[in-house]
């Protein structure tokens, strides 16, 4: 009998990455695959390749598998689950226009108050394809962990409560609220169960063309965040994870909720204890615009943290921000710029860690537990530099994670399968 294995895979914004662990939560292989397009079918040639590039052995004594993606990263589909649309990604504002129409049936402070919300761009779907469209069958809105998911266990429509957040799922209650579902939607929107609930196990046809087991559950997964978040080692109230990917994630455990759509801040149920926080546009996609890999690693060893830099920038690759500020028209500030490249990545470094300082400042004032130490995710958290400079100005330590990879946290989540109301259901196919 093969050995057990849990498999976790991470969709990020700029690639993917599958972790298998083994019962002793170790890893045991690890494949990455990266992508600048961010398309259905490019996810699904990715999903592929990620599982068959995993040895045979360990394919074989798969036991469960999570998925992770962006956070409100959205798509339609139809009834048999092929995409309709381009997907609209996790930081697309095209809903800017559909958050008047939010404000008046949403709470006050609710996260779907939001140019980036999945029910602001549910809304503009509605508003802006719907009309040039001709369905003639049942139209389903998906969260990209929920399609992918769904290519793997062939139920559709079903979601996980961290990612069905942004669409106006109550995470206190566990259910959809009344002002949710009184709306006349156009779409089927997604059931919703708890992260790591077993939906179904594989298909048979995708169990024998990947070679995993027929008895392989697959999960409801998580947002990329959360799985980094769940990776990191964080466990304690005032424990928080910064994943310093493409963009800037900050996550606070918390005994008290949060909610803020002012500021951006939201909070994610886990277990009896609250994630607050809230997602910059801020990241290293800015720094990434202006210096290669090797660049930011070779300029970085020649900064001197004992003299402040001047700037203060507030470095964006475009005008529109989410949190700490939640301003969909906030301008990038790069200016001045230096001739010199060292001081100019000076100047952006010591920018977004005003930005995660000011994110993290912003929760303590709303009540939030106080950050006691911050863990690091992300390609970020290999600059020890930036580390340093980052900990003088949160005033707390700044630890790396015990996992830098968000699929290790969807391998974990993967690994603590609960039983779903969905597993007979799919018996019967």
């Amino acid at each position: 009998m093969p050995e057990p294995y849990w498999l976790g895979i991470d969709f990020g914004t700029s690639g993917a990455r599958a972790v298998a662990i083994n019962a002793q939560q170790h890893i045991v292989a690890q494949h990455q695959q990266s992508f600048t397009v961010q398309q259905p079918a490019i996810w699904q040639s990715a999903l592929d390749g990620l599982i068959l590039a995993l040895p045979s052995d360990i394919r074989q004594g798969l036991q469960a598998i999570a998925l992770n993606g962006t956070s409100s990263t959205v798509l339609l589909c139809d009834s048999e689950g092929a995409p309709l649309t381009e997907p609209l990604l996790y930081n697309d504002d095209r809903g800017r226009d559909q958050v008047a129409r939010l404000r008046a049936i949403a709470p006050p402070e609710h996260t779907v108050l939001s140019a980036t919300s999945s029910l602001a761009k549910l809304f503009w779907w509605e508003q802006h394809w719907l009309p040039q469209a001709t369905p003639t069958h049942p139209l389903y809105f998906l969260h990209q962990a929920d399609w992918l998911a769904f290519l793997l266990h062939g139920t559709l429509g079903i979601s996980d409560y961290h990612n069905a957040l942004k669409l106006g799922y109550d995470v206190g209650e566990l259910c959809y609220p009344d002002w949710f579902t009184a709306l006349p939607l156009p779409f089927q929107v997604p059931e919703v169960v708890a992260p790591g609930t077993a939906i179904a196990p594989i298909t048979p046809a995708v169990a024998a063309r990947l070679g995993i087991p027929s008895t392989c559950q697959v999960c409801a997964g998580t947002t990329d965040s959360i799985a980094a978040f769940l990776a990191s080692g964080a466990h304690i109230p005032g424990d928080a994870v910064t994943s310093l990917g493409s963009t800037l994630v900050l996550k606070l455990l918390s005994t008290t909720r949060i909610d803020e759509s002012a500021s951006g801040i939201y909070s994610h149920r886990l277990g009896d204890l609250w994630l607050v926080g809230g997602a910059s546009n801020t990241g290293g996609a800015v720094l990434r615009q202006f210096f290669s890999d090797v660049e930011l690693q070779t300029y970085s060893q020649h900064i001197n943290l004992d003299v402040p830099t001047s700037l203060t920038y507030y470095p964006l690759l475009k005008a529109g921000e989410r949190f700490p500020i939640n301003d969909p028209d906030l301008p990038p500030q790069l200016e001045p710029r230096p001739t010199d490249p060292v001081q100019f990545l000076h100047g952006l470094l010591a920018g977004i860690s005003r930005i995660e300082a000011l994110g993290y400042e912003r929760l303590a004032a709303l009540g939030a537990t106080p950050t006691r130490r911050v863990y690091t995710a992300g390609g970020g958290a290999q600059n020890a530099v930036w580390v340093k400079m980052r900990s003088r100005q949160l005033g707390v330590p700044v630890l790396a994670s015990t996992q830098r990879e968000a699929a290790f946290g969807s391998a974990l989540l993967a690994m603590d399968t609960a039983p779903g109301p969905f597993a007979q259901e799919s018996e019967q196919r």
